[in-house]
């Protein structure tokens, strides 16, 4: 009993002094990833995420199971803790996916209560420390994971559930256990119950006595008499060796720590800001939710899963964990600038899911979980036009399948796959298939039939009407100018460019515009095409950072229960109510627009300019490569562009191409209270679609 009194305050002691330590004032501190917020978005439905330790694209995640959870297992205001799991999938729909892997250290009983007492995360670390003396604490390296529980009293143990999984989506398990290891695989179905992933486990305990079946699929571990217990765990979408190979190679906790620390600072620094302590701090903690997947599921050797259940070889890294229809939007074009890289394999990577039966939704044999891949062709445009070799050819026959599948039923999908036809019939003319180039982009075209019929006449009752007329988590208001492919021709539709921009002034001014999802999530960007840009300067930084009114909650109409206040905040309650991340993608919108940036059309490497929330940005390749936006005369409430120079020249367009911004260089930009009226009206990047005559 005396180990027993000193253990615990030397326990607490210890937290209490690493949390001190950590939460150092932020202008002392350099690293990017020690102003990253692992909290942002973790409790309730304000962005459905958790604070697991990871790294950058790991499908292993560790971290916290609460009562009650949400999507991601957790709520940052929960007190009652389950357990903790291994992984997440952060910020998506149908109440989340993952949570594979219970693991609950208790001592006297099983089901006695874990109540928090004290907390801390960063970037690739979580600890905590409960009421009756327990503290666990743990990192990650890629599929790799470090587990230590520390105990209070001898009689120590923890409890294995092979069988958990988030809102109960386990299929089965297979596994052996050999002295103080555990192996074998677990089938878990995906987000939304749309299909099935395996992933292959390998985990080693240290400090334990014993291990036994208490049911199926669940073990005891019993201590020894060391004051911890540690885990290390291995995982593989290929097999069990290489799941085995992980640990083998896995360092203890303080060095994977340190290593999970040096991924994220490597990642988050290619892109450096300058600024308000508040906003570097809200900016990073959301380029860190911009980096955690896809995952990179290939093994060392080049092998790695098909989604037909085969196994492959590839020279490129290979990437899996898609939520497409929601990140190609903005998460897809911030990875294609500061990692290009990286986006040239999740490209190939996205291309590589044709020849094995690429669906919409997941499939029964996915490598990890999965949600959704519609627009997949619209990124491989992207990626083609940013530079990036892709084997069209060898996926053709695959291409033309999906297009042929393509829905036009409702108003909304009638524009979708619109734009997914013009994505195609420009990857049918790079391979040299005129014909069907011609023919889909013709058919591209016919949106203009769609538009006319459901878009063009705003005054029938249903138009603010959340799911009017089969329409998917958006209103008529909010999908009628989802043409991105063809601005031109929609201001022609709406009756000219100044017709156009007073309906996108309506829009707005009516709180028509809803952040908390994505089918209007470009419109705040329209003002660029028409002769005052200035207005979507404006939006930009309230979006990012001023009192809104936002409604559509839950799928009601407008008028009913508005939001009123910032849509991005720095802590647990992040977001709007009902707003999630969806893996990335809204914190990806925020990030582009902080940097001064945002996607004109994605499929042509053309990116707006707006004012920087900083003074300074820079985004670094390498030690001698980088392209700079400097403000002069820099305000933190001035977000109205004055003038532009670029690599010592006056810029009068208000756009920049991929291949100007990839090549390096430095923009000055004069920001101003007051809008110049006439900057940015000329030479307009407006998206356009002619059919040539034969």
């Amino acid at each position: 009993m005396k180990k027993h009194g000193v253990l615990v305050p030397l326990m607490l002691l210890l937290f209490g002094c690493q949390q001190k330590e950590t939460n150092v004032d932020l202008p002392m501190v350099k690293s990017p990833k020690d102003q990253v917020s692992v909290f942002l978005g973790t409790s309730g439905d304000h962005g459905q995420m958790s604070p697991a330790a990871g790294t950058p694209f790991n499908m292993i995640s560790i971290g916290p199971v609460t009562n009650p959870g949400t999507h991601t297992g957790y709520d940052h205001y929960a007190k009652e803790f389950l357990g903790f799991v291994h992984t997440h999938i952060e910020g998506v729909g149908c109440r989340g996916g993952g949570g594979n892997i219970l693991v609950k250290p208790f001592e006297k009983k099983e089901d006695e209560k874990l109540l928090k007492k004290q907390e801390f995360a960063k970037p690739g670390y979580y600890k905590v420390a409960f009421e009756n003396g327990i503290m666990a604490e743990m990192a990650a390296d890629h599929n790799y994971g470090v587990h230590r529980y520390h105990f209070p009293d001898s009689d120590k143990k923890l409890e294995v559930d092979l069988s958990h999984a988030f809102l109960n989506r386990f299929v089965e398990a297979r596994h052996t256990v050999v002295g103080n290891t555990i192996k074998g695989w677990v089938d878990t179905e995906t987000v939304c119950n749309r299909g099935m992933y395996r992933l292959y486990f390998y985990i080693e305990f240290d400090h334990v006595s014993s291990t036994t079946k208490s049911e199926k699929d669940h073990y005891l571990i019993y201590g020894t008499d060391e004051p911890t217990i540690g885990i290390r765990i291995g995982f593989s979408s290929i097999n069990e060796e290489f799941a085995k190979a992980r640990v083998l190679s896995g360092g203890n906790l303080s060095e994977t720590v340190k290593k999970s620390s040096s991924d994220w600072d490597a990642l988050l620094g290619h892109v450096k800001v300058e600024g308000e302590i508040d906003r570097v701090a809200l900016f990073y903690s959301l380029l860190y939710r911009g980096l955690q997947s896809p995952y990179l599921v290939s093994e060392p050797d080049g092998s790695y899963k098909a989604i037909d259940g085969t196994i492959q070889k590839s020279n490129d890294s290979i990437y899996h964990g898609w939520t497409i229809w929601d990140n190609y939007r903005e998460q897809m074009p911030l990875l294609s600038l500061l990692f290009p890289q990286k986006y040239g394999d999740v490209a190939r990577s996205i291309a590589n899911l044709y020849p094995y039966g690429k669906n919409d939704w997941s499939t029964q044999h996915e490598p990890s979980n999965s949600v959704r891949t519609e627009h997949a062709q619209v990124v491989l445009l992207d990626a083609l036009e940013k530079g990036h070799k892709l084997p069209l050819e060898k996926i053709k026959d695959s291409l033309i399948k999906e297009i042929e599948r393509l829905d036009f039923g409702s108003p909304d999908k009638a524009l979708e796959s619109s734009y997914d036809l013009w994505a195609s019939s420009n990857l049918m003319m790079s391979i040299g298939d005129t014909v069907l180039a011609k023919k889909y982009l013709k058919k591209a075209l016919e949106y203009r039939t769609y538009w006319e019929k459901d878009f063009a006449d705003m005054g029938w009752p249903d138009v603010d009407r959340m799911g009017a007329r089969g329409l998917y988590q958006g209103t008529l208001w909010q999908y009628r100018w989802f043409v991105p492919f063809d601005i031109e021709g929609l201001q022609d539709l709406a009756g000219g460019e100044s017709v156009f921009r007073e309906q996108l002034d309506q829009f707005f001014e009516e709180n028509n515009y809803n952040h908390a999802n994505q089918p209007d999530l470009q419109v705040s960007g329209l003002y660029n095409t028409t002769k005052e840009p200035w207005k979507s300067q404006k939006l930009f930084r309230n979006l990012m950072l001023d009192t809104v009114v936002q409604f559509y909650f839950n799928n009601n109409s407008k008028g009913i229960d508005p939001y009123i206040g910032r849509i991005y905040n720095n802590r647990p309650r992040a977001y709007l109510k009902t707003m999630d991340d969806d893996m990335g993608t809204m914190s990806s919108w925020f990030v582009l627009r902080a940097m001064g940036l945002s996607a004109a059309n994605v499929g042509e490497p053309v990116y707006y300019l707006t004012a920087p929330i900083f003074k300074e940005v820079e985004l670094k390749w390498s030690s001698n490569k980088s392209f700079k936006i400097q403000v002069v005369n820099y305000h933190k409430d001035h977000f109205y562009i004055k003038s532009v120079q670029l690599n010592g020249k006056p810029l009068q367009r208000n756009w920049l191409t991929h291949q100007e911004i990839m090549a390096g260089g430095n923009v000055i930009m004069e920001t101003d209270s007051l809008p110049n009226i006439d900057w940015g009206t000329t030479n307009q990047y407006l998206t356009k679609v002619k059919i040539k005559k034969d």
